[in-house]
């Protein structure tokens, strides 16, 4: 029985070491450009569920990389990261669904997405949601709610978000008028 155990363990310790093996000849081959060596290595992976695959194969065909574009496949690969959890392909299918690249142009489905992604802590997300709500793009105009996102990505050193906090401030939309706070983020963003 033992002997099956550690068995069981060896082979499952060893598949996952090839896996590991497969996105890293992945990664270097899609660092030097070589992008159908990468897709060659990383769809296998995707299609086994590895969010980091799926990504990565989103990626290349959202960008034509070793593919022709193809915003639909891109889509697909990028839900399937999102739905495990991956923040970064949360943030591209908000993109997706707010500009109606692959996916009907729908700012709920965006909204969605870009929240999911920056609870992550994603600044990027952040930051459009902050412009989002700024601007009423897509859902109803809300400053505050608009500062509450650009404060998270502020504080985490995004330098946009620390130029709008400061006009906030500086102006009172959003946030109390506060010249100190203002100066405060303006300096920051400086930086």
């Amino acid at each position: 029985m033992c002997k099956v155990c550690l068995t069981l363990v060896v082979l499952l310790g060893s598949a996952g070491v090839s896996c590991a093996a497969d996105f890293q000849r992945g990664a270097a081959a899609d660092k030097r450009g070589d992008f159908n060596t990468a897709l060659g290595e990383w769809r296998p992976l995707a299609e086994k569920g590895n969010a980091q695959a799926q990504f990565n194969v989103g990626v290349l065909y959202n960008e034509g990389q070793g593919v022709p574009q193809d915003f639909k496949t891109a889509a697909k690969w990028f839900k399937l990261a999102a739905k495990q959890g991956d923040a970064r392909a949360q943030l591209n299918l908000g993109v997706m669904h707010a500009k109606g690249e692959g996916v009907p142009q729908d700012y709920k489905a965006a909204l969605k997405w870009y929240k999911l992604s920056a609870a992550q802590g994603n600044t990027r997300a952040q930051v459009i949601l902050g412009t989002m709500y700024q601007v009423g793009e897509g859902i109803p105009q809300d400053y505050k709610t608009a500062a509450k996102w650009y404060r998270l990505a502020a504080e985490q050193g995004d330098v946009l978000a620390q130029l709008n906090l400061g006009v906030m401030s500086s102006t009172g939309v959003g946030v109390p008028q506060d010249y100190k706070a203002a100066v405060k983020w303006y300096r920051l963003a400086a930086k």
